[in-house]
């Protein structure tokens, strides 16, 4: 099997534009089902792929390698079946429509699994490493899919990360050993546990006191090696490492309170808890209130009526989904040129503003900042507001209080009005009297509202959550960013295969390529000899 060019100072190979006598596809065409992925990339391939997409990967001289049209389309289907790099080359060569897709002969035996992770690498070191998926959206435009519809849904899910999230005390011990290892004068310190082995440090994990005792002595370690490597010309590995155990020796503990000079184990979760020292970029993520866990977020915009992904983003899962959304959202090229909004007065949506593009939502991508943002680029939106409950059950929430936006005052239930005053309305004396107070709140000092620059977006967005044409809008598209999101998320793609965001997220674009293929092939896309395009009825 060949290797050949994709290392480093390898020159680009090309594929010939003659079939071999024993060409996969003439031979077993019958075997590949027409509207396949497969089909479409046998046929395509070259169009949606060619050779001079990936010249930037390559050096001018040295053994040329894999055409990066055959690997292109391997990568597509790699991503496609959620096989690892073995399990692609071995499908490479013995399946008969992988050879069809990818333009090879019968007999040809494919190329070695290794291909795939340099070509991986080539491309996030790359100008564009998300290539693929630009040029198969690109397609989608191409061909129509996206040309007739002014709406895009927003949505997320959280992928689960490849290791497995360790407890305290792995954490610090490992990274204690880690830097041990790395650094010498770290390895020559007397410590109060031995971090030679890859065992946990020995405890009586039935005696709570001995924990205690632990977690101190394992962030006292921790200090003393971060002593020993201060002040040291450190390599950037080593400066990593030790990084790293600053970080995760100080997330999950606090002074105890009642044993002065003692560590223990905080009473909260850090905000960007590192959950693994293998890989230090996964994160801690609530889905929901039940649903907690580790690993990323992938986030996505989506055509509704068709299900094509125009625009896709791995990030860590604490990400907040209104902040990438709306980043995402305005990066993406298929529906605001240059990102400066769409304003055709001439252009009407469905939900119910003043014409223009829509874009639907749930309530994550309620927040004020989001909000500003879509309007600022023109959006009219269908996102339902964030519903916040009382501070006493049956009380009063904040929609009970009539927030002028402009007078920059509060008017409570009751029917006191107070201005805003750095940053919030405090009724304070107000309430001490007040025959309401039972159901609005329970502090000493009154209720108070918050209201920040963001609240006229808020109001604005209540406002149109309000009307009936709005909700029926988001009834109607909303739900679709969830079909994609399941599209993406199935054979075994519900957990990301790598350590870290680049990795993971130049896979995500894959799948997302492959996604959008396979929505594309079945809506019946295919080259008229001009261009892409889909059956008139389509």
């Amino acid at each position: 099997m060949v290797v050949a060019g994709w290392e480093n100072g390898g020159m680009q190979g090309t594929e010939g534009p003659d079939r071999e006598l024993l060409d996969a596809l003439g031979l077993c065409g019958a075997l590949v089902r027409e509207g396949s992925v497969c089909r479409f990339l046998a046929g395509n391939r070259l169009r949606l792929f060619p050779d001079e997409m990936f010249g930037d990967l390559f050096g001018p001289l040295g053994r040329p390698s894999q055409p990066a049209s055959v690997v292109a389309a391997v990568l597509v289907l790699q991503a496609l079946e959620g096989c690892s790099d073995r399990e692609a080359a071995e499908r490479l060569r013995c399946d008969v429509r992988w050879k069809a897709a990818a333009g090879l002969a019968v007999d040809d035996e494919g190329f070695h699994c290794s291909v795939l992770s340099l070509c991986r690498s080539r491309l996030r070191a790359g100008a564009r490493p998300e290539r693929i998926f630009d040029a198969v959206r690109e397609l989608a435009a191409e061909c129509g899919a996206l040309s007739r519809s002014r709406r895009r849904a927003l949505g997320s899910t959280v992928l689960d990360d490849a290791v497995a999230a360790q407890d305290t005390v792995t954490v610090v011990s490992s990274q204690i050993r880690r830097v041990r290892r790395l650094v010498g004068a770290a390895a020559a310190l007397e410590l109060a546990h031995d971090y030679d082995g890859r065992a946990k440090p020995a405890c009586d994990w039935s005696d709570a006191d001995e924990r205690a005792w632990l977690v101190d002595d394992l962030v006292t370690d921790a200090l003393a090696v971060l002593d020993a490597v201060e002040g040291l010309d450190l390599t950037d590995d080593q400066a990593e490492a030790a990084g790293l155990l600053g970080v995760v020796a100080g997330q999950d503990v606090e002074a105890d309170p009642k044993v002065p000079g003692r560590w223990r184990i905080a009473r909260r979760v850090a905000p960007g808890r590192v959950v693994s020292t293998v890989d230090p970029e996964a994160r801690h993520a609530h889905k929901t209130r039940s649903q907690h866990r580790d690993g990323y977020k992938a986030h996505i915009v989506a055509e509704p009526d068709t299900g094509i992904v125009t625009a896709v983003e791995l990030t860590a899962a604490d990400a907040s989904d209104a902040e990438d959304g709306a980043r995402l959202l305005d990066s993406d090229p298929t529906c605001h040129t240059g990102g400066g909004g769409h304003t055709d007065p001439t252009c009407h949506t469905d939900g119910g503003g003043d014409g223009g593009w829509l874009v639907s939502a749930d309530s994550a991508y309620a927040s004020g900042e989001a909000l500003e943002s879509f309007t600022d680029a023109g959006w009219d939106t269908a996102i339902k507001p964030i519903e916040r409950g009382p501070h006493i059950a049956g009380g009063f929430t904040r929609d009970d209080f009539a927030i002028d936006a402009d007078a920059q005052t509060v008017t409570c239930p009751a029917g006191h009005t107070k201005a805003v005053t750095s940053g919030a309305a405090r009724f304070g004396k107000l309430c001490a009297a007040c025959p309401l107070r039972a159901r609005c709140t329970t502090s000493p000092r009154g209720r108070s509202v918050t209201v920040d620059a963001h609240e006229p977006h808020r109001q604005a967005n209540k406002a149109r959550w309000r009307r009936p044409a709005t909700k029926a809008a988001y009834r109607r598209h909303r739900p679709m960013a969830e079909r994609p999101i399941a599209w993406l998320t199935r054979a075994k793609a519900r957990r990301v295969p790598y350590r870290g965001v680049a990795a993971n997220n130049l896979r995500l674009t894959h799948r997302a390529a492959a996604v959008n293929l396979v929505r594309l092939a079945n809506l019946g896309a295919a080259h008229n000899g001009d261009r892409f395009a889909l059956p008139v009825a389509a």
